[in-house]
């Protein structure tokens, strides 16, 4: 198959991870150990590839310790709870999981999953093959193209650049102008104040950048 044709597939694996915990509770091993995330993870995966049938594959995952952005701001994600007690130890097991399955389960200390998709997707496109990002995320959203879109496998749902356009009132590559004004109270990341995500995108669409002058 000419490389122009083939299509790789980008998991988010930590995104997987949350959905399959959350999906399936109260599952556990004959010792008494959680294995609902294990569990849900490896189904999510096998359909994704039975239903898909991609190319290329690779699952990438959130590294432990800090990332970049926790030096650039503290306060960075500091909203967050910790990991569900039960779900820590389930975890190392997944990337075992994926590996068993011969598949790249990738990680790099100091950045996170979404950075690592980030760059590869945009090496990936550079060399003329579609690629297909599995997440939920809609941080993502800023990095589809022509040849990058995003997929939910929860909700069955394909994000190319129109339908950027219909949750951000913008094409991909101004998303990160709304998040600058917008903030992200996921992330706890405050915006300006007094303008939320509608605003911002009024005043995107209107001004372009947040470097523009009004």
């Amino acid at each position: 198959m000419s490389v122009l044709n083939q299509r790789v597939y980008l998991v988010d694996g930590s995104s997987y991870i949350y959905r399959a915990y959350y999906a399936i509770r109260h599952l556990s091993n004959s010792k008494g150990e959680a294995t609902n995330a294990v569990y849900g993870f490896t189904n999510m995966l096998l359909n994704l590839v039975r239903d898909e049938k991609p190319d290329k594959l690779a699952v990438v995952f959130d590294a432990k310790g800090p990332t970049f952005r926790k030096e650039l701001y503290p306060e960075y994600k500091a909203n967050r709870s910790a990991m569900p007690e039960d779900l820590v130890p389930q975890v190392p097991i997944i990337k075992e999981v994926v590996r068993a399955l011969n598949m790249p389960a990738l990680e790099q200390a100091g950045v996170e999953a979404d950075d690592i998709i980030a760059t590869l997707a945009k090496q990936y496109a550079e060399q003329g093959l579609e690629v297909v990002v599995v997440t939920g995320d809609k941080d993502l959203m800023q990095i589809v193209s022509d040849r990058v879109c995003l997929l939910d496998t929860m909700k069955s749902k394909v994000s190319r650049r129109e339908e950027v356009v219909e949750r951000f009132g913008v094409p991909p590559e101004q998303v990160l102008e709304v998040l600058g004004l917008a903030g992200d109270t996921s992330d706890n990341i405050p915006g300006v104040p007094g303008i939320g995500e509608k605003t911002a995108r009024s005043l995107i669409q209107e001004v372009g950048s947040i470097a523009n002058p009004l």
